[in-house]
């Protein structure tokens, strides 16, 4: 059964696309079939994993678009009235790693934000508008059946718009990627407002018979929270900087005095003994990622994670060569950490479940 990870923060500039990449090639690394799904009407990560650094890649972008589906386009039937079924997204395998696949995005996909959220209002009580909900969610799962995939990790669009709703309610899991700064800390109390609203939604919905009957059913709620993700922030001597520490220790404080309680209130939460086995505390932080802004633009340039890249690509030498191969190693730790942790929290949900 695949298992359906969002990263949702209304807040941009977090790098939830370079995370997502980043998670999804070490997931696959360690033998699971991942889908890397963007829902991003501006394409960052659809750009980052096929790569449009040449003409030559611009043109194999666009023979893409016009022979495969992607988010957009395999949506159509039921957002466009088409005479026919979702089918599942003929996802692109991408390069460099085995079992590791994008379902593209498309610009125009922000097109269907409209009418489904007056389908989602509405609650299906118009009878033309009820499988709408439940659509992306039946898409997901076609595709992720027909490449037998194990997690399909999707990257959010930075907006509380009923496209992120439907989303983030239809997944069995989200993280939420900040930064060490005030705006993620006003995004976290925004987010303790807005999910208690999303979950009474999703709730009401799954229960909804129309909703239920659709050709395209709204699945049961069942959104659990795996953690948040600080990134950015500055190592100097081993130690934080000052200044990040402070904002990650306002982050973790928002997290466990305004977000806990409203995860808790809305069943939002895995068992607290499952966060503990992961070294996981109240704050809920699940890992924080270095700064390296020379590495991830070459990562994006490159469409590899910051640590694959190779000596090759990198091009250095002497003691730059040696300090960027520790800063990949520290990379290349902190993600495989993540990934496991992602394995043991979302199998352990599904073994309670």
């Amino acid at each position: 059964m695949v298992q359906k990870i969002a990263f949702f923060n209304h807040k941009g500039g977090v790098s939830k696309t370079t995370t997502t990449f980043n998670l999804g090639w070490m997931l696959a690394s360690k033998g699971k079939r991942v889908i890397l799904v963007d829902t991003d009407p501006q394409c960052n990560l659809t750009g980052m994993a096929l790569k449009e650094e040449t003409e030559e890649d611009e043109a194999r972008i666009e023979n893409i678009y016009n022979t495969h589906s992607n988010i957009k386009t395999g949506l159509a039937p039921a957002f466009e009235s088409q005479p026919r079924a979702i089918e599942a997204v003929d996802c692109i395998p991408i390069e460099g790693q085995e079992g590791l696949f994008l379902l593209p995005g498309h610009v125009g996909f922000a097109e269907y934000e409209v009418i489904l959220g007056i389908a989602q209002e509405l609650s299906g009580s118009i009878h033309t508008l009820k499988n709408l909900p439940g659509a992306i969610s039946d898409l997901l799962e076609k595709t992720a059946n027909k490449f037998n995939a194990d997690y399909i990790l999707i990257d959010m669009s930075p907006n509380l718009g009923a496209i992120n709703q439907n989303l983030l309610v239809t997944s069995d899991f989200f993280l939420i990627p900040t930064t060490a700064d005030f705006l993620s800390v006003m995004a976290i109390d925004s987010l303790s407002r807005i999910l208690p609203k999303w979950c009474a939604w999703a709730r009401m919905s799954s229960a909804n018979s129309m909703l239920k009957e659709a050709t395209y059913p709204f699945p049961e709620f069942r959104l659990k929270f795996l953690g948040t993700i600080v990134q950015n922030h500055r190592i100097r001597n081993g130690k934080e900087i000052k200044a990040f520490q402070t904002w990650i220790e306002k982050i973790e404080n928002t997290v466990t005095n305004k977000l806990k309680p409203v995860l808790e209130k809305n069943n939002l939460l895995l068992p607290h003994q499952v966060y503990t086995e992961q070294s996981i505390n109240s704050s809920f932080t699940i890992t924080k990622i270095p700064s390296s802004n020379s590495l991830i633009a070459l990562s994006q340039k490159r469409a590899t994670p910051v640590y694959a890249i190779t000596s090759e690509q990198l091009n250095q030498q002497s003691i730059v060569a040696e300090n960027t191969e520790k800063e990949q190693e520290e990379f290349k730790t902190i993600f495989s950490d993540l990934a496991n942790k992602i394995i043991a929290l979302s199998t352990s949900y599904a073994v309670s479940t």
